[in-house]
């Protein structure tokens, strides 16, 4: 098909970009796409289904005479091709600084000839070099006029008839917001490296006016089925790509030329400057269907009007669906949506878990406050990053850390206190267990201390080593990105490290009884589809690395399981009990009285 290639034929630059983006952004982020999907196809039935019968009176045409019975002509709703199938055409591109006149002869211009009307094999393609004028390196405008006109007519002498020429207008250079400059250095370099920096940042950051981009390619589709337009009914975005005129009592549209930009990317396009004389043109045209031509259009404006912050998202989305395998692309909606389910399971099951926890013998305290920190790290990982990171994505990461430290106010009372003479800061943190400890409580914070101890040993000098790498060979934007890009970094290479305190608790206990069951099949789950998206999605190593991390411990995790069984029909030595058959419990109890009055 004639789209993807279009698309496929503009240079992209988000390598670096797709670089930066984590594993759980890609995940969750495709799910997005459900809502695209879901919208594109209620555009395609408003627009193929018919006009609604319930339409207001017609009134009196300006011939009518007003007379009693004397026969009115209803108005026209409906426009009709003025050209024939078959018609040969033919289309004249030039290039102006102006959308009313032709400034400048010198710059680029082309005619192709023989165009046939109707013909959905016709296909041209023309490349060429544009010698950018002063005046648009300055923010100026640069104007694409194209000419559709009957063979043998002249654009610039006027036609015999009103649709013998039909003269559309494409704004070549694309006005937006200037893009956010990262500057990033070796922190531990001296000042000449950043005084360079400065000097290749041409403009202030600051600055917020919008500047002219150019993106190489133009699309040129002509609408070639020959439908009815109900020129009174179509929205907008559509209407403006129609022009109609009256031959007699008949109304008529020209043929219709849509430059089709649905498919360019935003982060294809390369700003307009006095470093850019010389910017490359890539012409093509194709036939179009009026239907696709009507959702394209209103799409495209849609997108268009979206906020600054989408950008990014809509551009990765087209992304998918030009370059993904159609097949894959199904698989993964669907296997996004049921990672959201697994996901949204595991987290009400965890709660319910921890909501009706009465004590905490074999939970370890320090395993969930390292989850609040990590939680904590990738959340200011994903805020330093705003630019990339979707806001569903950071309100699903703020979620997971407010639910971690919520478990913590279960295990233990945390409560500011004054600090005692001597201190250097006025306030501290008192942490108290919120009771009495019992004999398996004790047992279950000493193996804790325990199981951290044997992690540290290891964590912290891979923390170490890591910091001094990223320091000495990486490049970052400051010192709070460096901290924060690193402990991101060494969180997705040995994240799986904070679950091995838990498994050696259940080791020392010989007991998984007090695990959430439910919110760790959902989990489990959850990383056999995060397993499914390391074959599938492009990404760096790292993060398809982070994907296996969990595996080894969930593994393990089920292994414990099975080796330490739970009876569920019994009350096993913690005092817990399956939620169903407590609720047996429960009931056998109230009919206990019944029993013994009977047996009186």
């Amino acid at each position: 098909m004639p789209e993807p290639a279009a698309a496929q034929a503009a240079p992209t630059n988000q390598n670096g970009r797709q670089d930066d983006e984590g594993t759980v952004r890609r995940i969750l982020g495709i799910v997005q796409q459900v809502v695209f999907f879901y919208l594109l196809s209620q555009l395609i039935k408003n627009f193929m289904s018919q006009p609604s019968s319930n339409t207001p009176p017609i009134p009196p045409t300006p011939q009518s005479s007003g007379a009693p019975g004397a026969p009115s002509k209803p108005t026209q709703t409906h426009a009709y091709p003025y050209w024939t199938p078959g018609t040969k055409l033919n289309l004249h591109f030039l290039l102006s600084e102006s959308a009313y006149e032709l400034s400048d002869p010198a710059l680029p211009h082309f005619t192709w000839e023989g165009i046939e009307y109707g013909k959905w094999d016709e296909a041209r393609e023309w490349d060429g070099l544009v010698n950018v004028p002063q005046s648009v390196m300055n923010n100026g405008t640069l104007w694409a006029h194209i000419f559709l006109t009957r063979n043998g007519v002249s654009p610039f002498e006027g036609a015999q008839r009103p649709g013998d020429v039909h003269h559309s207008r494409k704004l070549l250079t694309r006005y937006m917001p200037r893009r956010k400059i990262r500057k990033e250095k070796s922190l531990l370099a001296g000042g000449k490296e950043e005084e360079v920096e400065e000097v290749e940042e041409e403009e202030p950051e600051d600055d917020k006016s919008p500047v002219s981009y150019w993106h190489p390619n133009v699309t040129l589709t002509l609408i070639s089925d020959f439908p009815h337009v109900p020129f009174t009914q179509v929205p907008p975005p559509v209407a403006e790509h129609i022009s109609v005129h009256s031959d007699g009592d008949k109304p008529f549209y020209n043929a219709i030329l849509f430059p089709n930009d649905f498919w360019l990317l935003k982060n294809s396009m390369n700003p307009i400057n006095s470093t850019t004389p010389t910017l490359p043109l890539h012409v093509s045209f194709y036939p179009l269907s009026y239907m696709k031509f009507t959702v394209y259009a209103s799409m495209t404006d849609s997108f268009d009007k979206q906020p600054t912050t989408s950008a990014a998202e809509i551009d990765e989305l087209k992304r998918m669906l030009t370059e993904t395998n159609p097949i894959l692309l199904i698989t993964t909606v669907v296997v996004s949506l049921l990672h959201g389910l697994f996901e949204i399971l595991a987290f009400k099951n965890d709660i319910s878990h921890w909501k009706s926890k009465k004590e905490m013998v074999g939970v370890s305290v320090r395993t969930i406050v390292t989850n609040v920190v990590v939680q904590l790290i990738i959340l200011l990982y994903l805020i330093d990053n705003n630019a990339e990171t979707s806001y569903m994505i950071l309100f699903g990461q703020g979620t997971g850390m407010v639910i971690e430290a919520w478990k913590i106010t279960k295990a233990v009372d945390i409560s500011i206190v004054g600090a005692g003479p001597g201190s250097i800061l006025p306030y501290k943190l008192d942490i108290k267990d919120k009771h009495v400890l019992s004999e398996d409580e004790k047992k279950t914070q000493e193996y804790d201390r325990l199981a951290f101890r044997y992690v540290a040993y290891v964590a912290i000098p891979l923390l170490a080593g890591y910091t001094i790498y990223s320091l000495i060979y990486e490049t970052h934007r400051g010192w709070y990105s460096f901290v924060v890009s690193t402990l991101t970094s060494f969180v997705y290479m040995f994240g799986f490290a904070q679950l091995v305190p838990q498994l050696i608790i259940n080791y020392k206990l010989k007991s998984v009884a007090h695990m959430p069951m439910k919110a760790m099949i959902y989990k489990t789950l959850g990383t056999v589809v995060d397993d499914f998206f390391a074959f599938c999605i492009k990404m760096p190593i790292l993060h398809r690395l982070a994907c296996f991390r969990d595996d080894v411990v969930f593994l393990i995790f089920l292994y414990q399981r099975w080796i330490y069984r739970v009876d569920p029909k019994r009350i096993n030595e913690y005092g817990q009990v399956g939620e169903d058959d407590l609720k047996a419990l429960a009931d056998k109890a109230k009919e206990d009285p019944k029993e013994s009055k009977k047996s009186k």
